[in-house]
């Protein structure tokens, strides 16, 4: 009895194993991995360059002393917006109004000796025609009349240099721009010997950011301009967005201006120089900031979600192609710049290939996927 008990149960469990095998073997294969793809299409892309550079002011003046004296007053705002034309600095007038008295004093002195030298001439003149004088004596009564008319223009020319001078006591801003600090207080002694400086003021608005770029990047742009791969942008169209030392975007737009003809034969640069608007006076000289720089249009150029890229273990960046039989393959390719969310290719992909947007993580190089480009949400739609 307990024989035919223990069969029985033997019996049983071999059944249960068949059975569980018998379920294993007709299970299907795992499903493909969904993803979603995007098929390439060449369409104008704008070529950029992110360049460093730093902000200078367009237009710097020195505010100095041009007369020497002692400053009387100051009446400007330190840090404060000035007009070309506005008092700056009062330097004491008295010194300056007495040397123009002692000017105008000479010029009635030299007037009328020129007054008494001429209404000699013009007596002895009549006397020479009478011969009552020697030729000799009238020339030098008339060469007397003509010096003393000369010392009055040399006079004339005092005056007018004293006025000049006196109207430097008042010291007024070359150009309107940003004033900064007094460079020198009330009672301070200035000119002596040398111009004083006494204020700097430094245009802001509009701003210049000078920005180099190598000459082996404007060759390289230079190529394949020649070559017609590239459309050049005239100068007008060439735009340029700030980058801010936080990485933000500067919110308007600036243009380039220039580019130089002459070669850094330290650093083997060149410099171009851009104008951004600076109406609230965000952008201070000095600063570092990056500045993408549009210079040519690719009519045929290639870009990709920036989500679509993987980089392999040496940083590569790469794409997961999708071939005619649903089957992943990885491709390497070489990347430009960063075009509204999208990098640009350069290399390795061309108009028609399809590319895996979404589903990367799980897509495997040699397997088969399933398609499936539903609507995505919209952050991930424009690759933030």
């Amino acid at each position: 009895m307990y024989r035919k008990l223990h069969f029985a149960s033997g019996s049983l469990v071999l059944a249960i194993i068949v059975s569980g095998c018998t379920q294993a073997s007709d299970t299907p294969e795992s499903a493909p991995v969904k993803v979603s793809i995007e098929t390439l299409e060449a369409r104008p892309l704008s070529v950029t360059s992110e360049l460093s550079g730093r902000v200078a002011a367009p237009r710097i003046a020195q505010v100095r002393a041009r007369v020497a004296g002692v400053v009387h007053k100051s009446v400007f705002e330190q840090g404060s917006e000035v007009k070309q034309g506005d008092v700056l600095f009062y330097i004491d007038p008295a010194p300056l109004q007495a040397d123009l008295d002692s000017a105008v004093a000479g010029l009635k002195r030299a007037q009328a000796d020129a007054t008494r030298a001429r209404l000699q001439e013009q007596r002895y003149r009549r006397l020479i025609s009478g011969n009552a004088i020697s030729a000799q004596e009238y020339d030098n009564t008339r060469a007397a009349a003509q010096q003393a008319e000369a010392d009055v223009a040399a006079n004339q020319a005092m005056v007018q240099r004293a006025r000049l001078n006196l109207s430097y006591s008042t010291v007024t801003a070359p150009i309107s721009g940003r004033i900064g600090r007094a460079l020198v207080t009330e009672g301070a002694l200035v000119g002596q010997n040398e111009s004083t400086p006494l204020a700097l003021i430094q245009q802001l608005d509009p701003i210049h950011v000078d920005l180099t770029q190598s000459t082996r990047e404007l060759n390289e742009l230079r190529r394949s301009l020649r070559s017609g791969q590239l459309q050049q942008l005239g100068q007008d169209q060439a735009k340029a967005t700030l980058i801010q030392d936080d990485g933000s975007l500067y919110s308007l737009p600036g243009k380039l201006l220039f580019s130089d003809i002459t070669v850094d034969p330290g650093t083997g640069q060149i410099i171009l120089r851009s104008e951004f608007p600076n109406p609230d006076l965000d952008l201070l000289p000095g600063s570092f900031v990056r500045v993408r720089l549009e210079q040519a249009i690719d009519q045929r150029g290639i870009s990709v979600p920036q989500r679509a890229i993987v980089r392999n273990s040496a940083g590569l960046p790469q794409v997961l192609l999708i071939d005619d039989e649903l089957r992943v393959s990885l491709k390497t390719v070489q990347l430009g710049a960063v075009n509204q969310h999208r990098w640009v290719v350069t290399d390795g992909l061309k108009s028609g290939d399809r590319i895996v947007v979404e589903g990367l993580q799980h897509a495997r190089p040699g397997e088969k996927v399933v398609i499936d480009n539903s609507p995505l949400p919209l952050a991930q739609a424009t690759g933030q």
